[in-house]
């Protein structure tokens, strides 16, 4: 290589970032002793901004586009240093590549419950996440607040703040937004809308915005839902009463079908007992008794069952006796060994009693014959 051709390669200097991740925000031209020469080529790419920091301090911000460093194009810098040496003497400063485009999928979420005040259920408790896109908009202030001498900035140092600022925003907004917890899925845009305009000043002072904010959801306590899924029954079922009677007959017919229950073999009689009764009702129209005459006794339907028998307990001696039923006291009132004086009690009774205060025991007293005479 000739001598001119070496002298050439050194006077040529391209600084340039291609961005081959997804996640960096801020990459340092890294370069030996920081020294770049005077007509260096900067390109700058869209979606890109470029920083230069010239011995601490912070000179200028470039745009996309492709720039000659000379003094023309560098006013900053030429208030900082003075170029009169040329290209002999390159100067020395920092380059930092700003990504400006937007960096998307930040999740946020509250990690607490939120108590809102509803219209409708009082005080409830909330919880909510969603999704929120990053952009840089003022690389000098984004660097001078967050990003300091990083020369390898990602977006997962700056996930953490933004999303902090966005749960605690949110849950004032939430609060204060007067729209009910029913409501609450129909008005995810309008309360994400809210929520980005109330971050949007405290994000602007780190130079960074939110462009795009989003709420997928919304929910309530998995106690607050279940009564939610029961009132939403209760307005599909619409009359209970009729439900009721419907719940009644399915169970009815469940049981039928289940072969060998108690329930089954009851329902299983009772159509049995239907079936036999519009049959007579049937044969009754062709019964020699004619129409509108009454049936034979055969044909009435069974009484009743009779009452339950009293049982009735005798304190003699100190002792109670009993229990005894009503024919029982009939034959010891026949052989004497009861008379209407005896104490008796029956339930329901207030206490001993004597035995003749009872009308259906006065009854055995009066039929009883007289003693035997003597002989």
């Amino acid at each position: 290589m000739s001598l001119w051709n070496r002298l050439t390669g050194e006077f040529i200097d391209v600084i340039e970032w291609t961005d081959d991740t997804r996640d960096t925000i801020v990459w340092r031209f890294e370069r030996h002793g920081n020294e770049i020469k005077y007509g260096a080529k900067l390109t700058v790419r869209e979606g890109q901004a470029a920083v230069f920091v010239h011995e601490g301090q912070l000179a200028d911000v470039f745009p996309p586009g492709l720039y000659m460093l000379e003094t023309n194009n560098m006013p900053v810098m030429t208030t900082l240093q003075h170029w009169d040496h040329g290209f002999a003497s390159p100067f020395k400063s920092e380059v930092y590549f700003v990504a400006t485009r937007r960096f998307q999928d930040f999740k946020w979420g509250t990690k607490n419950p939120i108590i809102m005040r509803d219209p409708e259920f009082g005080m409830v408790r909330c919880r909510a996440f969603g999704t929120y896109t990053l952009r840089v908009t003022d690389p000098a202030k984004f660097m001078t607040e967050i990003v300091g001498t990083d020369g390898d900035f990602t977006t997962e140092e700056i996930a953490f703040q933004s999303r902090n600022v966005i749960v605690s925003r949110f849950s004032n907004a939430l609060a204060t937004s007067g729209i009910a917890v029913l409501d609450m899925a129909g008005n995810t845009d309008q309360l994400a809308d809210m929520l980005r305009r109330k971050i949007a000043p405290e994000l602007a002072a780190y130079g960074i915005e939110t462009p795009e904010l989003f709420i997928e959801n919304v929910s309530l306590p998995a106690e607050v839902e279940a009564v939610l899924d029961k009132r939403t029954s209760m307005g599909i079922v619409g009359d209970l009463g009729k439900y009721a009677q419907f719940q009644a007959a399915e169970a009815m017919r469940a049981a039928a079908e289940t072969p060998g229950s108690a329930m089954g073999t009851m329902v299983g009689v009772g159509m049995g007992g239907a079936a036999m009764g519009g049959a007579a009702m049937g044969g009754a129209a062709m019964a020699p008794w004619g129409a509108g005459a009454s049936p034979p006794s055969a044909m009435q339907p069974p009484p009743p069952p009779p009452p339950p028998e009293k049982l009735w307990h005798i304190a003699e001696g100190g002792a109670t006796q009993g229990p005894f039923s009503r024919a029982d006291l009939g034959r010891m009132a026949q052989e004497g060994r009861m008379t209407r004086a005896t104490l008796v009690w029956t339930q329901g009774a207030a206490g001993w009693t004597q035995a003749g205060a009872f009308d259906e025991l006065a009854q055995l007293f009066t039929v009883a014959p007289p003693p035997p005479p003597a002989v």
